[in-house]
């Protein structure tokens, strides 16, 4: 199914105005033929049979009125057939027996806008939740689907809450009525379908001998590290899902990233555990280096002269006070240093 936008049919103002003076011209004429009409006879019995049937039936052509504001689209089908879109702000006139086509009119993605939005009106709650306030119109504008947190486990069978926003557009309208049974449930369920998809490649931090590009060779990949790199691979594993629906998606976002709670103080723990060894390593490291500068001043300008075991007696002590969590409570030795 390719879409087709009909052209030239921004005549609804004439349509309108056109069909009002028919009705005026038909109520004057009947009036016109009562008033020369006698208790014998009718006056002028063709005039007043057409502006009787004017007046029954001249209201047809108000049926083919459709009235759209920017960025909005209307599907038309006539007897089951696809005959065009209507797209761009403007007053049109199409065949009265003309019907719109919208499956998804009444569904509503959470923080999704939509044509049918009227003010005060909480629009959006979960993807597939119904409203009574809807018509046909499909919105062209830019949307925004934030689906609902999902657990997944990540590469390693570790389980994860993530969420992600998608922004999405209609680009086709003949493909997302035609194409699917409803366009907005099924971008929420390729979403669900993709961002799984993408997780269980990676793992929640950089973890060891795990590949997420598939060369064959380990990388630092992880969803917490790589959130952008992540973010795109979802965006292009939905566009290859929604294609053929006729929509685009412009962008997906990562609005949500956590452990599940049954394992999330565990993770913690070993979050933390890996931060104090990461800052000892960094405090012996210090530590060693101003050892050696010490005592590297003390040989070069002869301050004093310590045998092997002193030497190591005082890198055990300035280790301890360097390294110790606490400040050191000095002991003052007023006898011989031997």
């Amino acid at each position: 199914m390719k879409e087709k936008v009909l052209q030239g049919n921004k005549h609804g103002m004439l349509v309108l105005l056109l069909t009002i003076l028919l009705h005026v011209a038909a109520l004057v004429g009947l009036i016109f033929c009562a008033s020369k009409s006698t208790d014998d006879a009718l006056a002028y019995p063709g005039l007043f049979a057409a502006s009787l049937f004017i007046l029954s039936f001249g209201w047809f052509p108000f049926l083919g009125l459709r009235i759209l504001r920017p960025q909005e689209a209307l599907v038309l089908t006539l007897f089951g057939k696809y005959i065009g879109t209507l797209k761009g702000e403007g007053f049109y006139f199409v065949n009265p027996f003309c019907s719109s086509v919208n499956p998804a009119a009444k569904t509503r993605l959470n923080q999704s806008g939509d044509v049918s939005s009227h003010d005060g009106e909480v629009a959006a709650v979960n993807a597939g939740v119904k409203t009574p306030t809807a018509n046909n119109k499909i919105s062209l504008k830019i949307m925004t689907l934030n689906n609902s947190r999902q657990k997944i486990n990540d590469c390693l069978g570790n389980p994860v809450e993530i969420g992600i926003a998608v922004m999405w557009r209609v680009t086709d309208t003949a493909k997302a009525v035609f194409n699917v049974d409803n366009y907005k449930e099924y971008l929420s369920l390729q979403c669900d379908s993709a961002l799984r998809n993408i997780v269980r490649i990676y793992p929640y931090d950089v973890a060891s001998n795990v590949d997420t590009t598939g060369d064959g060779v380990a990388d630092e990949g992880s969803l917490r590290g790589s959130s952008e790199i992540v973010a795109a691979r979802i965006r292009d594993e939905i566009q290859t899902k929604v294609a053929d629906a006729g929509l685009e998606i412009l962008e997906a976002r990562i609005t949500y990233l956590a452990y599940a709670p049954e394992i999330a103080a565990v993770m913690l723990q070993r979050q933390q555990a890996s931060a104090i060894i990461d800052a000892r390593k960094m405090i012996v490291d210090g530590a060693v280096g101003m050892v050696e500068m010490a005592l590297e001043r003390l040989s070069e300008k002869n301050t004093v002269q310590l045998d092997e075991e002193r030497k190591a007696a005082m890198v055990s002590n300035l280790l301890v006070v360097l390294c110790g969590n606490h400040d050191a409570q000095p002991v003052v030795n007023s006898g011989s240093l031997y």
